[in-house]
């Protein structure tokens, strides 16, 4: 991982604290998407919403829906939630989404938690 990279997942961790604390827990995870692209465009990254990753099977290129809810610096995959509790299944989508993508670090971030920290998770292969 670069340092590059890694400044960039610090600012996308700092904006999701900032955003937090803004909007608290509780509402639908397209609000947190697009106050989180806002918040780290206004930081100077390019950000893209609602990316659309193929799978490549063979030689076959299968585009079957997977969407990156933000791609940032397109280095950075972030992965947003806002539910009770993060399982094993969203870890695996994440790191399914890196796997694809060809991007090495990820997060994953559960807006639907009093204190963000402990609903943020960092992936990277």
């Amino acid at each position: 991982m670069t340092n590059a990279v890694d400044q960039v997942g610090r600012t996308v961790v700092d904006a999701a604290l900032t955003v937090h604390r803004a909007l608290g827990p509780g509402l639908l995870e397209s609000v947190y998407e697009a106050c989180l692209a806002e918040e780290l465009t206004k930081r100077g990254l390019r950000v893209q919403r609602q990316v659309s990753v193929p799978v490549i099977y063979g030689d076959v290129r299968i585009d079957v829906g997977f969407r990156l809810d933000l791609l940032v610096n397109d280095a950075v995959v972030v992965e947003i939630k806002s539910i009770d509790a993060l399982a094993s299944i969203h870890t695996a989508q994440v790191l399914t989404y890196l796997r694809f993508s060809r991007v090495r670090l990820g997060y994953l971030i559960n807006f639907n938690i009093v204190l963000l920290k402990n609903g943020i998770r960092r992936l990277a292969l």
